[in-house]
């Protein structure tokens, strides 16, 4: 038939070309498809390639008495089993791109402990050396679990910021000492407080982690604040996709930050002349709280990074019965066992649930796990002691308002 038909001859071959082309094509794309998926199968994560994007969970129990849905950020599930992993591969990295930590370097923190076991682990995968210093009062474990890494550990009385035996002044001042030795010497002070790539990480990950997550559909954000970092990394990312998003404070008793975003002044009641039974904050909560500004929380007071007001729009202070009640709520019903600033978290979520009203969706975080508080937070004796109830509370949640 090609044959008989003027110019079949010329179509026919140029037919046969394109089809042998296109199958040459796709043989070629198949072969480079194949030599990929080698290569990536190959290429094993190492522990740092598991920092970050964690799951984001929905909290059952208080999704179905509040009518919202409750989501939390599995921090826990990071390899140093915390939030601050984040954080400390971050300042590390940081550290490294400006010089200011060299191959064999020690790095100094001031920590109530979870920094400290993030940089550590961190430190040894990498090579450095880690000098922590830490107040004596936490939970032992933090303690205990940054011997067993190989850092070396050491433990003050707690006191006031303004006290130059304050564990980050030691931190920072020994850093400095040991750095005048030795002009060839990398002795990195890492200022988890005051460093700005705490706020960078969880801007450039974290917010857009959880945005992604709820698919842009989200009404509260809810976190606690030590360093200040996540709530305002987190805090801006999500205000400049959508400036309805409400960003909420959640303090433990004896910090002044919620009374700093409510009323412009650094005050809590637990503070006054006479009823503070010990330096600096009195609360049975480790890890969030705070009586100063650091430099990574003022990034949402500042007006610095494109809002004239306050990144965060209100706050909440829970008390430690409230959050100890929570902790054992959730290991009842939930079958979470969690931290002390977790069960913070959890409760102003709750309040948040409570005034928003049913339908609406709130997502907070999941710092750790009760592991690291055994010997205080979870220490049935030592916390009737304090005189707080451990008892475990009925599947309700008005005890969240107290």
């Amino acid at each position: 038939l090609f044959t008989e038909m003027p110019g079949s001859g010329f179509r026919f071959h140029l037919t046969l070309f394109s089809v042998t082309t296109a199958l040459s094509v796709a043989s070629w794309y198949l072969w480079l498809y194949y030599k990929k998926r080698q290569k990536k199968q190959k290429d094993f994560p190492t522990l740092l390639d598991l920092i970050g994007n964690t799951p984001l969970i929905k909290i059952r129990s208080l999704s179905d008495l509040t009518g919202c849905e409750i989501l939390a950020k599995a921090e826990f599930v990071n390899p140093g089993g915390s939030l601050k992993d984040r954080l400390a591969i971050a300042v590390i990295r940081d550290a490294e791109r400006s010089g200011l930590l060299r191959p064999g370097g020690s790095i100094y923190e001031g920590t109530v402990g979870s920094t400290g076991l993030s940089l550590t682990w961190i430190a040894n995968h990498l090579g450095y050396r880690t000098c922590i210093y830490m107040p004596n009062d936490q939970a032992k474990e933090k303690s205990i679990g940054l011997e067993v890494l190989g850092a070396q550990v050491v433990q003050v009385p707690p006191v006031t910021i303004a006290d130059p035996s304050h564990y980050v002044n030691i931190a920072e001042r020994t850093a400095q000492e040991e750095a005048a030795k030795d002009a060839f010497a990398s002795a990195l002070y890492s200022n988890q407080f005051e460093n700005l790539a705490n706020f960078q990480t969880h801007y450039d990950n974290t917010g857009p982690e959880i945005y992604k997550q709820v698919r842009g559909r989200l009404d509260a954000f809810v976190m606690g604040a030590g360093t200040g970092g996540t709530i305002a990394g987190v805090g801006r990312y999500l205000k400049e996709r959508d400036r309805g998003i409400l960003v909420v404070l959640a303090d433990p008793q004896g910090s002044g930050l919620a009374s700093r975003v409510k009323n412009k002044t650094m005050y809590d009641s637990s503070e006054k002349e006479g009823t503070r039974p010990r330096h600096g904050i009195f609360s049975i909560v480790e890890g969030i709280g705070n009586n100063r500004i650091t430099a990574n929380l003022r990034t949402c007071f500042d007006g610095k990074y494109g809002h004239s007001s306050s990144i965060i729009n209100t706050a909440t202070t829970v008390s430690d019965q409230t959050a100890l009640t929570m902790s054992r709520f959730l290991a009842h019903y939930e079958g979470l066992w969690s931290g002390s600033s977790t069960a913070v978290h959890m409760v102003a979520a709750v309040r948040v649930a409570k005034i928003l009203g049913p339908g609406h969706r709130i997502v907070t975080v999941i710092c750790d796990r009760g592991e690291r508080h055994l010997t205080r937070f979870w220490n049935e004796k030592m916390m009737v002691k304090e005189g707080l109830d451990t008892a475990f509370p009925a599947y309700e949640v008005a005890w969240c308002f107290k």
